[in-house]
This record gives structure tokens, sequence and C-alpha cells, in this order.
């Protein structure tokens, strides 16, 4: 019989392995965000160097950009290939393996002689990085109790917020080295792999899921079975609820900068002063995307998954015109960015929550990963899309503001949803 301080806080029922599955899956979840945020940070002076005479600013955004939709494409690929081996080989051995991969790639990144080779390396960083969410979402899906498991999928997802403010900080330390240096940090992932090789174990739920189609095999593949009758519909939700997120995230949170240097005007000509400005502003933003990570999970709890999701995209289709139309001042914008990030952020904390609830163990992480990624590269569009708007529109933050249409679509995606408050992971 439990005692009646284990019944009022149902964390004391957690086991230190039950937490070190969640640190583990979370430090590579921190270490994704960071060597994803690296290249961002230090595109402009790699370039520079790695075109040489050809390293003008046109040259700089258009070979960065490729690089950049190269990247998404190995993201793409990664999450749904090692989503299936997650199915196939296990959970905690796909974990180690993606870590492993974006840890050494990202470093040997920081011996490109070319923007092609930067170009091949961050396309294999990648298909770590889009891999390892998949396995380590599964896998803390599986090993924590059923009463604590939505709110472990939000603590897992903060852990981009942290990645990102790890990112910055190593570049204010380490920014008057080399920008190769940077990418030789990116090495550090590798530690955690070793951690998960020798401390984690796959789920006792994968393993019993494992044998049972081992003894019965199944004609189809776990990703031809995303689309049978039955869990078509399922699938469908999912991948079309993701694709909204990132296009609203890349189609205008990503513009954050461009609006902070229209606000800032002449000021902005004074590029340390705008660079200093402009990651104040980013930062405000993440801070309020971390408190939208970990906000999500009371919210699915109280209202619903389908609540929580309708929460996250009205509030996204409200404050993203609001953040780039109404400040008229940078201190305005610093008001309203963290609101942005509360909900266009946040809304990301629901994919380890309903993502896995909707499918059963022999499929989970193929259906996971599949449904988180696959949408990606159509919602790489979102700057593109955002950028011809500008033409038509007059300004980016008319035109990034218009993106806020795909929150509404969304909403009426979850019409077809399923709810899953009450089930259990089956």
């Amino acid at each position: 019989m439990n005692s009646p301080s284990a019944a009022t806080s149902p964390w004391r029922q957690l086991t230190r392995y039950q937490w070190l599955v969640l640190l583990v899956a979370w430090l590579g979840w921190v270490f994704d965000a960071m060597d994803a945020t690296i290249y961002a940070l230090v595109m402009a002076p790699a370039l520079k160097q790695l075109l040489g005479s050809r390293a003008t600013p046109e040259n700089i955004a258009w070979y960065g950009g490729i690089i950049f939709a190269i990247f998404v494409v190995g993201w793409a690929l990664g999450g749904v290939a090692f989503g299936v081996a997650a199915d196939y080989m296990g959970r905690a051995r796909t974990l180690v393996y993606t870590i492993l991969i974006y840890a050494v790639f990202t470093g040997l990144a920081g011996f490109s002689h070319s923007w092609q080779e930067l170009a091949v390396y961050r396309f294999l960083t990648a298909l770590g990085i889009g891999g390892e969410w998949a396995a380590g979402a599964t896998l803390v899906a599986e090993v924590w109790p059923e009463s604590l498991r939505v709110k472990s999928a939000g603590l897992l997802q903060s852990a981009w917020g942290a990645g990102y403010f790890l990112a910055a900080a190593v570049y204010l330390l380490l920014s008057a080295q080399t920008w190769r240096v940077m990418f030789f940090v990116g090495m550090v992932p590798a530690l955690v792999a070793l951690v998960a090789r020798l401390k984690v174990r796959e789920p006792e739920r994968w393993v019993q899921a494992r044998r049972g189609a081992l003894a019965a095999p199944q004609r189809r593949s776990t990703l031809a079975e995303l689309f049978v009758p039955g869990r078509r519909r399922d699938t469908l939700v999912g991948t079309a609820l993701a694709f909204v997120a990132v296009f609203g995230l890349w189609g205008a949170t990503n513009w954050t900068p461009t609006l902070i240097r229209e606000l800032l005007g002449p000021r902005a000509l004074q590029e340390a002063a705008s660079a200093r400005l402009v990651s104040y502003a980013a930062m405000a933003l993440n801070g309020g995307a971390i408190v939208g990570y970990l906000t999500f999970a009371p919210l699915a709890e109280g209202l619903g998954r389908r609540g929580a999701f309708l929460v996250m995209l009205l509030g996204s289709a409200a404050a993203l015109p609001a953040t780039f139309l109404l400040p008229s001042s940078y201190a305005q914008a610093l008001v309203l960015l963290p609101v942005l990030g509360f909900f266009s952020n946040g809304i990301f904390s629901g994919f380890p929550i309903y993502l896995p609830e909707i499918f059963p163990t022999r499929m989970r992480a193929t259906g996971a990963g599949f449904c988180f990624n696959a949408g990606r590269v159509l919602a790489a569009a979102g700057p593109f899309v955002t950028g011809t708007l500008v033409t038509y529109l007059g300004t980016f933050a008319r035109a990034a503001s218009s993106v806020a249409v795909i929150y509404l679509l969304g909403a009426l995606v979850l019409i077809k949803a399923r709810e899953t408050r009450h089930e259990v992971l089956k």
C-alpha cells in the first residue's frame, strides 16, 4: 500500500534508472540543438574562408542556403530511417548510433576545405540529429511510468531551448577563435553516447513486442504499416500537425533578426551593437519557448491533447502578427517575443507526448519519426515563401505575419485528430 506522501507526490515513484534515461535523452537533444545551431552562428565566417575570392555577401547567402537545405533533407531522412531502425534494433542502441553520428560529423565539419565538403558533413550530421529525437522520445515514453509520461515529454522537449543557450554561450566564449573550433566542440556529445551505451538498456515493452514480431513476422514493414486502413488517419494527422509547427517556425519566427534590424533603423548599421541586440532578442524568444515547452504537458493533461494543440495553434496565430506588426521600438519587441516563443515553439512539446500515443510499441519509433520529420522538407519552403511574400507585401513584418494562416489550417487538422488523453501506451 502506498504511503500518503507517495500518493500525493507521483515523482517519488521514479527510480534512478528512469531519471538516467531521461537525462541521457535530454542531453542528446540538448546537443542536437547545439550542433544544429552551430552552423547558423558560424556560417558567415566559415563560408567567407571556404569561398575565398568568391565570398561576396550574395554568394555567402546563396551557398549558405544550399547547405541549410541539404541539412534539412538529411534531418528528415535521418528521422524517418532511424525511427524505423529503433523499432527493429532497439531504442537505446539507435540512440547511441545517432548521437555518435551527429557528434563525429559535426567535428569533421571543422576540417572542411570547401563548401561542398561542409555540405556533405552537415548532411551526415543531420541524419543523426533527425534520428536522435525519434529514438530518445520513444525510449523515454516507454521507460517512464504512465502517470508521469506526459510530464517527461515536456522536460525532454525543453532540451532544445537549453541547447540553443549552450551554443550561444560557447560562441561567446570562443568568438575570438576560428570558426572551426565551434565544430570541434560539437564532438562533446560522443561522451553522452558512451554513457548511453554503458547504462541504458532496451525498454521491456519493446523487448516483448520484438519477440512477438519475430515469432509471427509481419508481411509489411513498419513504414508501410503507417498507411494501412485504420492507421492512415493518425499518420496523416500527426504529419500535418508537425508540418504546420515547423513551417510556422521557419517561415516566420526565424525572421526575428530581420524584424529587430528593421526596428533598430540606423543603429543596425553599427554591426557589433546590432549583433548584440539581435542576440538578446533571440534569447527573449527562446526564454519564452522554454516556458512553453514545460507548459504544454499540464495543458495536455487538463484540456486533452487536442485542446493543448488548439491553444498553441491559436496562440501562435495571434502572437505572430502581433509580434511583427505592433512593435514600434526594440523594447516593445522584447516584450512580445517571449509570447511568440511560448506558443510557436511550445507546441513542439506536443509531439513527444502525442505521437508515441497513436502508434503501438512495435512501430512507435517508426510512426513518431515519420510524422515529426516527413513534412520537414516541404516545411523548409517556409523561408522562401516568406521571402517571396516580401515582394508583394513590402516588408518582412507583413510577410512573416501572413504565415500565421498556417496555424489556422493546423487548427482545422485537429478536427480529424484522435484524442488520446485517457489512453495508455499499447
